[in-house]
């Protein structure tokens, strides 16, 4: 027990758990089955006093004592917080606002219960309108202080209701991010990204308005670029990816500001949760043709994506069929001139056998025996397909990529 709480019916249980009793519907106290006031709570000092005690008393055991816990927001104190964010808000006073926001991501870091508490009240729909009031009046430094500390709170308050959104969404409050993300503190930054990627997930429209947002899409691939969180880094992947396959030009825009190269680099050495968003997005430019034209010209293409195979997730696995089947299949239009055909002819048949060089053919027939998906079964067949017709060159195979493999039960 680190956080006992007197029940109204006399009983004393630790915080968490008789919250955890609460939450699930439960509105009776565990031993006399009475019903219980939710918001009837009260520290017992004296049991945690005792406690702590004890604690200094066996210390020499290895036990830590415990910390003395805070007491949690209430709803009426988020309330009061929330109407004062409001007013300062529309009276454009940026100091009192700050210190009100500062107040509620303290909070909300403090506990689970205290972000649920600030969640119910509102909080999201409040700090979302109090950044569009800001964004939309004149830009000052101490206006853009005070938007980086609203972000930085809302991270917290995810995801978005509907009238949060469109706060947040507004052409001002989406001007005001854009800033942020390009020059902004690493806090704002972090904000900005999270909020991005909440909206173009939520809500196929917010991908069109995100679009016509002069430098937003800039703003993105230079967070991939130069990283200042790996959580900001997954962040602008993520609304990368939702962005990518909305739209082939979408996808164009993205490629030709070098993004191709960038995420080859990255899929060289990361974790797993990294290389399946920079795959998935990697997958999706390469629906272009300026995407496919960068990844041609990369040296690391056909080697790092067959390696990847079979070596991070399942998921993984199937963007990865995905991208070489869009590399060697490099789908043209039937109305081309001969000459490109045959050029794009001669560069897929180059495309084929660097990827039968580094081992894409056996991991294929692998894959089609401990079993896929039907689209990827469909793409890996494919691929094989395409591949027999280049066997007679040299080919090369990693036999490391296959240990411990089992067919899916």
């Amino acid at each position: 027990m680190k956080d006992p709480v007197t029940v109204s019916t006399g009983i004393t249980y630790d915080r968490q758990s008789i919250e955890t009793w609460l939450d699930v519907g439960n509105m009776t106290c565990p031993v006399t089955n009475q019903v219980l006031n939710v918001e009837d709570l009260i520290p017992n000092h004296s049991i945690r006093k005792m406690i702590q005690d004890w604690c200094v008393a066996n210390r020499s055991y290895g036990i830590e004592r415990i910390p003395t816990p805070k007491i949690p927001v209430t709803p009426a104190q988020a309330s009061e917080i929330l109407s004062g964010i409001a007013a300062a808000s529309r009276r454009g006073e940026t100091m009192k606002c700050r210190e009100l926001v500062v107040k509620v991501k303290a909070f909300a870091k403090e506990s689970e219960r205290n972000r649920r508490c600030f969640m119910s009240n509102g909080a999201a729909r409040a700090l979302a309108a109090s950044f569009s009031d800001f964004a939309s009046g004149p830009s000052e430094n101490s206006t853009t202080g005070v938007l980086e500390d609203i972000l930085s709170a809302l991270v917290f308050m995810l995801p978005l209701d509907e009238e949060a959104a469109w706060h947040i969404g507004s052409p001002g409050s989406l001007n005001s991010m854009v800033s942020i993300l390009e020059c902004g503190d690493l806090a704002g930054r972090l904000g900005a990204v999270l909020v991005v990627k909440e909206l173009v997930s939520a809500n196929r429209e917010w991908v069109e308005v995100m679009a016509k947002t002069e430098g937003l899409i800039e703003a993105l691939v230079k967070l991939i670029k130069e990283p200042i969180f790996p959580q900001a880094t997954k962040a602008s992947l993520v609304a990368t990816f939702y962005m990518v396959n909305s739209d082939e030009r979408m996808a164009s825009r993205f490629a030709d500001l070098g993004l191709v190269p960038v995420l080859l680099d990255i899929l060289v050495d990361t974790e797993k949760s990294m290389c399946e968003k920079a795959l998935a997005v990697l997958n999706g430019l390469l629906s272009c043709e300026e995407g496919r034209e960068k990844a041609y010209e990369h040296a690391l293409t056909m080697p790092v994506l067959v390696k990847k195979m079979f070596r991070v997730s399942d998921m993984a696995t199937e963007f990865v069929v995905s991208a070489l089947w869009k590399l060697c299949k490099n789908y043209k239009e039937e109305d081309q001139e001969e000459e490109e055909e045959e050029e794009e002819g001669e560069r897929r048949g180059g495309c084929l056998v660097e990827a039968l060089q580094v081992g894409a053919f056996q991991k294929l027939l692998l894959l089609l025996q401990v079993g896929c998906g039907g689209s990827t079964k469909e793409k890996a067949t494919d691929l094989l397909k395409l591949l027999n017709g280049y066997r007679g060159r040299a080919e090369c195979i990693d036999i490391m990529d296959f240990k411990g493999l089992k067919r899916p039960s």
